[in-house]
Parts: structure tokens; sequence; C-alpha cells
């Protein structure tokens, strides 16, 4: 059996074709009308049948063109995956719409993000909002685009002037500590920005929209595709302490930026609480 992986830039092509179809499957049904279909981590955290129609959409177009690949998926997890998933060398990871509250609320921030792992390593990824069409790609050394122009990230190199995003959990107690560490950054940065979509907000501070970005608590879907962009946009995407970027922090910054923004969210405990 022939098990070599494509190049990026083949993979590029197949996300950015699944991509696209999901997210206009994900803007008809919010026009149609959408609604709460169940929840996950808390009752604020919501599933709705869109999330579900859209993952399963993904994954079907997947197992068309790339019947031998294993897939990972927010709603599904690797359920969905192909039956030879263990051997696979290619994985997709897919968030059917990040910023489900922002769709389910009709507020134009939300986005399909699909992204493509050869051998364990992100080498391909797209992020689209279902709202206003924007699309960012990036292939493994290949830069990051949008709309045909190569993406760099903020030049800013005083913490103190950088424009920062960020987000929250929907666990109560993870919320409460998130908002303390964020009381004590902001009077050290120029302004923060939540806007509820991880993949989005990667991809704001690749093209410089944001100065820098941090969250704990996201899973390999909420960033895969976001962070890939972000890196091949010259921005430094890492962890607390030499980590990679993980649940317990995802950071975000010029390489500049980043060890300041670093050492004063460890000082803050930004990767603790529940």
């Amino acid at each position: 059996m022939d098990r070599s992986a494509p190049p990026p830039g083949e993979l590029l092509e197949i996300a950015v074709d699944v991509a696209r179809g999901a997210a206009a499957t994900a803007h008809r049904m919010r026009a149609e009308g959408v609604s709460v279909a169940a929840t996950k981590s808390t009752v604020t955290d919501v599933v709705t049948a869109a999330d579900r129609a859209v993952e399963r959409q993904v994954v079907e177009a997947l197992r068309g063109l790339r019947p031998g690949d294993a897939v990972l998926g927010e709603e599904y997890g690797a359920g969905e995956a192909a039956p030879a998933a263990d051997a696979a060398r290619v994985r997709w990871i897919v968030d059917p719409i990040d910023g489900t509250v922002n769709y389910l609320y009709g507020l134009p921030y939300c986005a399909v993000s699909l992204a493509a792992e050869v051998d364990g390593e992100v080498v391909a990824g797209v992020v689209r909002n279902v709202s206003t069409g924007e699309e960012w790609t990036a292939t493994a050394g290949g830069g990051a685009w949008r709309d045909g122009r190569r993406l760099r990230c903020s030049t800013e190199t005083d913490l103190g002037q950088a424009l920062v995003g960020t987000g929250f959990g929907y666990d109560a107690g993870r919320r409460a500590h998130q908002a303390r560490v964020l009381a004590e950054l902001i009077p050290h940065v120029r302004d923060i920005r939540r806007q509820g979509a991880a993949a989005l907000d990667l991809c704001l501070a690749a093209e410089g929209r944001l100065d820098v970005y941090y969250e704990k608590g996201l899973a390999a879907w909420d960033q895969a595709a976001g962070a890939l962009v972000a890196t091949e946009a010259g921005l430094r995407v890492g962890g607390l302490g030499g980590l990679p970027a993980g649940p317990d922090l995802v950071i975000a910054a010029p390489p500049a930026l980043f060890a300041p923004l670093h050492d004063r969210l460890a000082a803050l405990d930004a990767s603790g609480g529940p």
C-alpha cells in the first residue's frame, strides 16, 4: 500500500474546497433559523443542529476525496474517522462552527476551521468566516494568505501598546480565574478584545489586526488551522515554559512581544485555575 502523503499545497486545495462548501451550508442554515440542539460542558456551551450538519458534511466530503485519512472533529471526536485511522499518515482536524454562540445570536464572527496534519504536524489549514466570506489559508513553509495577499504579523515591540485578543471558557470557575488574569493584565497593554472565536482571533493576529492573542482551554480543533496561519505570518505560537501551545495555554505574539507577554501571563498563573 502506498502511504505517502500528498504535498501541503494539495491538501490545502482539498481543505479550501471542503471548507467553502461547509461555510455555505452554515450560512444557509443560519438564514433559515437556528436553535440549540444540545449543550456540552455547561448549559451555556451550546451545540446547534448546524454544528452537527456541517461536521457531517465535512467528514463525508473528506471520505469521498481521501477515504484512508483520519478525521478529528469537535462534535463527533474521532468517531467519524476512517476505519484505517490508526494507520493514516494524514489526519484532518475540523471545527465545523468556531464561535457557535456568535452564530446562534447572529453575530458575524464565526468560522469553519479545517486543518490537515501529516505525521502529527499541521501542514495546511483554512479558516473561513461563515458570515463575511473572509478566508485565511496557510501551508507549512508556504506563508499565510488572505485574498491573494501574503500576511505579516504586527511589528509592535512595546507590550504597553499591544491590542490583545483573548477568550473565556464556559465553566464558571475557569471564567472567574480568566477574569482575574485579565484584570491584572489590562493595565499593562493598550486594550483587550474578546470576540468569541479562537480561529478567527489567530487569523486577525496573523495580519496585525490584533497584536497578540492568548487563551486557556483551546482544543486541537480550535487552534489547528488558525495557529498555522499565525505561525506562517511570523507570530511565535507556544505555551508557557517552553511547552507547545495546547489546552493549558496558547500564546501567539510577534517575536518581540512573546517573552514579555509570556512572562506576565506566567506571573499571573494564566494556565492555572480549573
